[in-house]
């Protein structure tokens, strides 16, 4: 299906506001870039998540979106444009004040949404029904399997049905936080295509198989305080015990699940034992944070010569960028400073933060690049107003690439000063990390046993 103008445009905008906010890392199986295809997604961020699972798919994709969106000013162009196709819930039953019919309504959502994959188009879901902060999965809805096998019956065959994980690193509501987008392997369910929507024991299992296939593709904890547990676990024993691929993000996700997965078994079988590990790996990794080094960077103090060419080549790099990034972070401030302000004054929940963040800082930033320029076409005219409307975004575009840039030199300067010039600190930090990717290894072990 050739999607409108307004939807290619849509996405397009969308996936650039989510690349801006974060830094992405797109892993794991190819999504078809043609033909009929169901995305499912676990939805931890609100309006950010479709555009993050769009980046991922490379294409288009239709979403099923509860109906109260598509009547908000702030959003509801934008939920119109992409294409969505609404859902009514009990709490949508209220529409002009008239009563709507529940049942029809979803009768004609499962009817657009089955027309759509028979069209070939790709249609994103979320079932767990509602954007959330919980560690885990939610239990699913019913509602991708319906579709799917809806569709299936009705001459679509069983199309690919692809889990999408979203995983965010440093914070999901913080700007330019890791967020990795990892995609797993297609959902079987051949056996079960021909059974219908209305075969109940056919919906229960392919929703089972669908949450298998999420929860293979996300990081599920009993609390987000576990979450700096197990992310510092896992960092110590892959330092200590890792091989050359422990940089792959689908081998990270892997060992982040099968690290929560050992330490939820042994708080249940060793209780205060586990707890003391757990403490003991806190407050290693905080005094790495403290000192900007992660695990691995203990076993690589570099050497002279390499050092002297890294410095050699971020002198160069930010002698040219520096003044340009200088400029545009004098320019962007006003901006930056008023979403900064604005944002923690709305009692928003820890899922709708980046989102209204993202919106707020693109009518922030775009107002102030508006306003700039009128005041240059007061002062000298269109033709100047209208090269600034083109130049300034793509300085601030540069701005920020710079600014990363920045901060991983500033980190890589204190480790390198750090670990050539305080060995015996060193010394200590590894001993330690050591010792403690020993005790998880054993714990390891002692639970693979019972």
């Amino acid at each position: 299906m050739s999607h409108s103008w307004l939807h290619r445009h849509t996405h397009r905008l969308t996936t650039f506001a989510a690349r801006t906010y974060y830094r992405i890392t797109v892993a794991g199986k190819d999504v078809p870039l043609q033909g009929p295809v169901l995305l499912v997604a676990n939805h931890p961020n609100s309006l950010l998540d479709p555009a993050l699972v769009a980046i991922a798919a490379d294409r288009p994709v239709r979403w099923l979106a509860r109906a109260g969106l598509f009547q908000q000013r702030s959003i509801g162009w934008l939920i119109r444009g992409s294409g969505a196709i609404p859902v009514y819930r009990r709490q949508d039953a209220l529409e002009g004040g008239e009563s709507v019919d529940l049942a029809t309504r979803n009768r004609q959502m499962f009817s657009a949404a089955r027309q759509a994959i028979l069209e070939g188009s790709a249609i994103g879901i979320f079932p767990e029904g509602l954007s959330h902060s919980a560690p885990s999965l939610a239990p699913l809805k019913t509602g991708a399997s319906r579709i799917a096998l809806g569709a299936a019956r009705e001459g679509a065959g069983a199309f690919p049905i692809l889990p999408v994980g979203l995983t965010f690193q440093g914070g999901k509501e913080r700007f330019r936080s890791r967020a990795l987008l990892l995609v797993g392997r297609p959902v079987g369910w051949d056996d079960l295509a021909q059974e219908g929507e209305d075969g109940t024991e056919a919906v229960r299992e392919l929703t089972r198989r669908i949450h298998q296939g999420l929860a293979r593709v996300t990081v599920n904890l009993e609390s987000w305080e576990d979450f700096p547990i197990v992310e510092g676990a896992e960092a110590i024993h892959d330092a200590e015990y890792g091989h050359r691929e422990s940089t792959n993000p689908v081998r990270w996700l892997a060992r982040m699940r099968r690290t929560a997965q050992v330490l939820e078994a042994a708080r249940t079988e060793e209780g205060k034992r586990q707890q003391e590990l757990s403490q003991d790996i806190l407050r290693h990794t905080r005094v790495l944070d403290s000192l900007g080094l992660r695990p691995q960077d203990l076993h690589h103090v570099p050497r002279a010569s390499v050092a002297a060419r890294w410095v050699l080549k971020t002198v160069l790099f930010f002698g040219l960028a520096a003044p340009l990034a200088f400029i545009g972070s004098i320019l962007f401030l006003p901006p930056y400073r008023l979403v900064g302000w604005a944002e923690p004054r709305f009692d928003l929940p820890p899922d709708k933060r980046a989102t209204y963040k993202v919106l707020g800082g693109t009518a922030a930033f775009g107002g102030w690049i508006l306003a700039l320029a009128a005041l240059v076409r007061e002062l000298m005219g269109w033709q100047p107003a209208m090269i600034l409307l083109i130049v300034l975004p793509v300085l601030g575009i540069l701005t920020l690439t710079i600014r990363d840039r920045w901060d991983l030199a500033v980190a890589d300067f204190r480790r390198i000063l750090l670990l050539k010039g305080r060995r015996d600190l060193r010394e200590k930090l590894l001993e330690r990390q050591a010792a403690l990717a020993i005790r998880l290894r054993e714990l390891q072990r002692r639970v693979e046993k019972t």
